[in-house]
């Protein structure tokens, strides 16, 4: 069983125990999440219609704060002498699937 799960502004393709990198998310360590699923597929059974997914349920175990990859920042100007360099490393957050229930 897997499900199409909604973080981010992205789609991600989870299933039980696995790790994802989402974009930061507000929690502790330990806490768990939710995620709304876009699609879920059950053996040969495939769940898309609005009605059905509003009875399903993705949770997530949060495992911490992660960095993305560095990236560099160069601003130059011709013939000035202007030189600045910048970098940025954006946040994640990393979790672990817990579960794809339907419940309700």
């Amino acid at each position: 069983m897997y499900a199409i799960v909604r973080a981010g502004g992205r789609q991600e393709k989870v299933a039980v125990d696995d790790v994802l990198t989402v974009d930061k998310l507000a929690g502790e360590v330990g806490s768990t999440v939710t995620f709304p699923a876009v699609l879920v597929v059950d053996g040969d059974r495939v769940v898309s219609s609005s009605a059905d997914l509003a009875r399903y349920e993705v949770t997530a175990e949060i495992l911490g704060a992660v960095k993305g990859p560095k990236i560099n920042i160069m601003h130059y100007r011709n013939k000035t002498g202007y030189k600045r360099r910048m970098g940025h490393r954006q946040p994640y957050t990393e979790v672990k699937i817990t579960g794809i229930e339907s419940g309700k």
